[in-house]
């Protein structure tokens, strides 16, 4: 059992132990009764926990972001000058193989590595063992204070309120910043990108072939990183997605929210949902085992049929692709489209009724335009699922950079090439690499601009009811 492990179980016990005591200390102070306290025992309980707990749990924490990286910066101040002449992606590189040779997955390849994986044992030992025996000090001195502090007009609830309030901060906070960083990131590795290739070269060239090495004399020529290919064929299997998802999705939630009776849609909705659940790797397995081949097998049909439409099918296309990507987002469309359906005002119906507008008609000329809104923001929603989808375009169309809007060919999409570039050992210091956090950039910005455009379609068309 890790020195981790165990450090955590003793300060489960400790926590649970100091809710005890602190309940307890309450009842001793108020002589057993309840009604002399300022606030519950249980909140005096609560109290002398979160002492216990949070500035243990904070160490642990702090450490378990930071202390990686204070041992590799000792263990790299102990090498030998060559090693720390590396440049930095080299330098991380030798410490990851280091780290894996001191964990014991494979053999040290070179005796600096055999080195620094001895120096990281032995800081990262000494490290564990003082974090550990300071949380255990310090949560037995956070038991001990608060406890103290227990009386019968000891404002316990207030104390705990506010430490609630002070966590539910934190992590919004930790929300925020998480965004933030990951734009950051996104945006500091595109700029070095974009110092080596011509950002308009980028954005409106048609030649994608990242693995053409860029000389000395070609920086600033980027015509193999032209990512109009990448943008084409993702659009295009996005069309298709939407083509499929978008009818059958708006007519299943107006036939659950207005046809069906309840017992019908009790059964048909949480089926229609299962297709939300089902893994993306299973859907690629379908459209490249099952789609693929019978769209082929169609096509060579029509050849022998009327040989003058002659046509090439491969088993990967953009419409293998596409249908099955619709088939997976139809859950996101019609659960958002049924929830907002069934917002509408059960008075406009009666109205309706009332003016002598039939059930097809009322769906048409009321509901639907007053859910309008709601169902365009779940459209746009779906789009947006479309155009992160990777498994499927991986598996179903391919990963040839195409540019085509022939849905029968192989294409390839932004997050496919993303994973591409990033695959195996990688040095983040070569245009190849850092042109996925440049494609990474330019499909975080659809996907934002995708849902300010749903958020600004529901508020400028919303309709509130009485």
């Amino acid at each position: 059992m890790s020195i981790s492990l165990i450090v955590a179980l003793i300060l489960l016990v400790m926590i649970a132990a100091g809710f005890r005591l602190g309940q307890a200390r309450a009842w001793r102070a108020a002589d057993g009764r309840a009604g002399a306290l300022h606030s519950l025992p249980v909140y005096s309980g609560y109290y002398v926990a979160l002492w216990t707990g949070v500035p243990a749990l904070a160490l642990v924490a702090i450490y378990g972001v930071l202390g990686d990286g204070l041992v590799n910066a000792l263990v790299l101040g102990g090498m030998p000058q060559q090693v720390q002449d590396l440049s930095a992606a080299r330098q991380e590189t030798f410490m990851a193989e280091a780290r894996a040779v001191a964990a014991g997955l494979y053999a040290a390849p070179s005796a600096l590595h055999a080195q620094a994986a001895a120096a990281f044992a032995r800081l990262q030992g000494l490290f564990t063992w003082a974090v550990a025996a300071l949380a255990l000090a310090m949560a037995a001195g956070g038991l001990a204070l608060a406890r103290g502090h227990i009386s019968r007009q000891f404002r316990a609830r207030n104390r705990v309120e506010t430490a609630i309030g002070i966590l539910l901060l934190a992590c919004s906070a930790l929300a925020v910043l998480t965004t933030v960083g990951i734009i950051l990131s996104l945006l500091f590795e595109s700029l070095r990108f974009f110092a080596a290739v011509n950002p308009v070269e980028f954005l409106l060239g048609t030649h994608w072939s990242p693995q053409i090495a860029i000389r000395e004399d070609q920086v600033g020529q980027s015509g193999a990183f032209g990512a109009i290919p990448l943008f084409a064929g993702t659009f295009l299997i996005t069309i298709i997605a939407m083509t499929v998802a978008v009818p059958v999705g708006l007519f299943s939630a107006i036939f659950l929210a207005e046809y069906a009776s309840p017992t019908a849609r009790k059964w048909i909705k949480p089926v229609l949902e299962i297709l939300a659940g089902v893994p993306t790797v299973v859907y690629g397995f379908f459209a490249l085992l099952t789609v693929g081949p019978a769209i082929r097998a169609a096509a060579e049909w029509v050849d022998a049929a009327v040989p003058f439409l002659s046509f090439a099918v491969p088993t990967q296309s953009a419409l293998a692709a596409g249908l099955v990507m619709g088939v997976m987002i139809i859950p996101f469309v019609s659960s958002l489209s049924d929830d907002v359906i069934n917002a509408v005002p059960q008075t406009l119906r009666d109205g309706a009724y009332a003016m002598g507008a039939t059930k097809s008609e009322t769906v048409r000329q009321v509901i639907l335009p007053a859910a309008l809104p709601g169902v365009v923001g779940a459209i746009l929603l779906a789009v947006s699922r479309a155009i992160g989808e990777t498994m499927i375009v991986v598996m179903a169309a391919g990963q040839a950079a195409n540019l085509t809007a022939n849905p029968f060919e192989s294409v390839t999409t932004i997050t496919v090439q993303i994973v591409t570039l990033l695959t195996g050992d990688q040095e983040f210091d070569s245009p190849k690499t850092l042109a996925a956090f440049a494609l990474g950039l330019v499909l975080f910005v659809i996907t934002l601009l995708l849902n300010v455009i749903a958020l600004r379609v529901v508020q400028k068309y919303r309709e509130k009811y009485d």
